[in-house]
C-alpha cells in the first residue's frame, strides 16, 4: 500500500465515522424531541381533567370557560 492509498482508506474511515455520529446524535434529538412532547400532552391532560373535578364536571368546566372568556 503506497501513501496515497493509504490516506484514502484513512479520509474513508473517518467519514464512515462522521456520518455515524451524526446519525446518533440526530436520533438522540428525536428522542429527546418527542419525550418533551409527550410529557407536555400528559401535562396538559392531566390539567384538563383536573379542571373538570374542580368544576364539577364537563358541562360545567365549558360554562365556566365562557363564563371567564365572555366575563357574564
Amino acid at each position: 500500500m503506497n501513501t496515497t492509498t493509504k490516506d484514502i482508506a484513512k479520509s474513508r474511515a473517518n467519514t464512515k465515522t462522521s456520518v455515524d455520529t451524526q446519525a446518533e446524535i440526530s436520533r438522540g434529538a428525536i428522542i429527546s424531541i418527542n419525550t418533551v412532547g409527550a410529557v407536555i400532552g400528559l401535562w396538559a391532560f392531566a390539567s384538563l381533567v383536573g379542571g373538570m373535578v374542580a368544576a364539577g364536571g364537563p358541562v360545567a368546566l365549558v360554562k365556566a370557560w365562557f363564563s371567564a372568556v365572555t366575563g357574564m
